[in-house]
């Protein structure tokens, strides 16, 4: 994989993994449950259609991204949490009392980050 490529995957699974932590649920499928009738399920031969079984397997994506996270210590997790939410709002203006002031010292933590993340993707699987 090349670089561009996989700072774009990241890129992208930091954005996932801030929309995840923040609980935000998008609706897709049906309703696997009636309120009148707890008891019954819906049926699932519809939701291949609809895009529930993607849903399950972005749930399933970030739950380990999310465990590689905690497995990053801070600094370094607090730059990649400060990345996560300024990628989602689409401009660069959080910033966190924990990291460095100085500019280019928060961009050194930040790479540092990057890197040991990936390294702890690659560890438990995520990537390859």
């Amino acid at each position: 994989m090349m670089q561009n490529e996989l700072d774009t995957l990241l890129n992208d699974l930091l954005v996932k993994w801030h929309t995840y932590c923040a609980h935000y649920q998008y609706g897709k499928g049906y309703p696997s449950r009636d309120v009148t009738c707890r008891q019954s399920r819906t049926s699932k031969q519809y939701d291949y259609d609809n895009g529930a079984m993607d849903a399950h397997v972005d749930n399933a994506i970030m739950e380990a991204f999310d465990a590689a996270m905690d497995k990053v210590e801070q600094p370094w997790r607090t730059a990649l949490s400060v990345q996560a939410r300024n990628l989602h709002t689409g401009s660069n203006v959080w910033s966190s009392p924990r990291l460095p002031s100085d500019p280019m010292e928060r961009v050194v933590i930040l790479m540092e980050a990057r890197n040991r993340l990936l390294k702890v993707l690659a560890q438990d699987g995520v990537l390859s």
